[in-house]
């Protein structure tokens, strides 16, 4: 396994998404998309700058948590098949989607969110499923509550961030900062092209539905993706692993044409990946292909498959 090869996977996502708030002042706002939730939720409220809406009222709980710079539209097909039979609580987190930024520190603030969100509807060992950065905000919940989650299901999302995993922690603020600054430079007019190549890419496999996914990351604030992409930079949860008894299944995508040029074959990623996630007691590290970032977008049955696997597991 090269990490340099997972981070130049994942950077683009990093660099590409606070580019969409970069367009011109005055553009048209999106058009509905294919991707938007059907419904009306059954309830809608706020914690923190958090948007919450839940979906359906049976069977177990499960918080539903996008990664950077997306919004709901991400588990559409989630919400489609699972709230007739549980109970959703879709999030979108200050910033993202036409949210207000976050008002502190972003991801923590995030995760503080997260935390009250269990405790004061006093939900019950939730199931946590989380998209990239929604993951890795996952897996720090599962930390910090211990046997109050019931399971993590993680899309793509790490305790660290890919590539990064060797780095000095001393020298995970200058990078960070690097990275932010290289963000705020960026003219506008490179936004377009930009976005579209990475969806295009590295997001997901058909061009069609990244050219409509595109329009949908124009939703969120340039600054407050930069905070959270500056956070997940500098941020390492592999110490704090040890302290999550849930159990953990980590879905890894995985698409041969964009492998091998560095000979990286789907099981030496998922050894990579686990080699990631040290002292989870109960962890299942599983490939999915063919596949990109976007895996509820690229292969839905088979998120749908996963998380049916960890609902009836108790």
């Amino acid at each position: 396994m090269k990490p340099s090869f997972l981070l130049a996977l994942a950077l683009p996502l990093v660099l590409a998404a606070p580019l969409a708030a970069l367009a011109q002042p005055g553009a048209a706002a999106p058009s509905p998309s294919r991707f938007a939730v059907a419904g009306t939720p059954a309830e809608r409220f706020e914690i923190d700058g958090m948007l919450v809406e839940r979906y359906g009222s049976r069977g177990r709980q499960v918080i539903l948590i996008p990664g950077l710079a997306s919004g709901p539209w991400v588990w559409q097909d989630v919400v489609r098949r699972f709230s007739p039979e549980q109970t959703l609580y879709v999030l979108t987190l200050p910033g993202f989607d036409g949210r207000p930024g976050p008002s502190g520190p972003a991801f923590e603030g995030a995760r503080a969110a997260l935390r009250e969100l269990v405790t004061s509807r006093r939900l019950d060992r939730p199931v946590l499923v989380g998209h990239s950065m929604g993951g890795t905000l996952a897996l720090a919940l599962a930390a910090d509550l211990g046997n109050r989650i019931g399971a993590v299901l993680s899309l793509d999302g790490l305790p660290v961030f890919p590539g990064t995993e060797t780095l000095d922690p001393a020298q995970r603020p200058q990078m960070a900062a690097g990275v932010q600054a290289r963000l705020a430079g960026t003219p506008p007019n490179a936004y377009g092209q930009q976005q579209r190549q990475y969806l295009r890419g590295q997001g997901v496999l058909d061009i069609g539905k990244a050219d409509d996914l595109a329009p949908l990351l124009l939703r969120s604030d340039r600054a407050a993706v930069g905070a959270y992409m500056g956070d997940l930079l500098g941020l390492d949860l592999r110490p704090e692993l040890g302290k999550i008894t849930a159990p953990v299944t980590v879905l890894v995508p995985y698409f041969e044409p964009d492998a091998s040029q560095d000979q990286l074959s789907a099981a030496a990623k998922v050894d990579h990946y686990r080699s990631l996630l040290p002292e989870v007691a109960r962890l299942d590290v599983l490939p999915v292909s063919p596949a990109r970032h976007f895996l509820t977008i690229d292969q839905p049955q088979a998120v749908a498959d996963a998380l049916r696997r960890v609902l009836d597991r108790r």
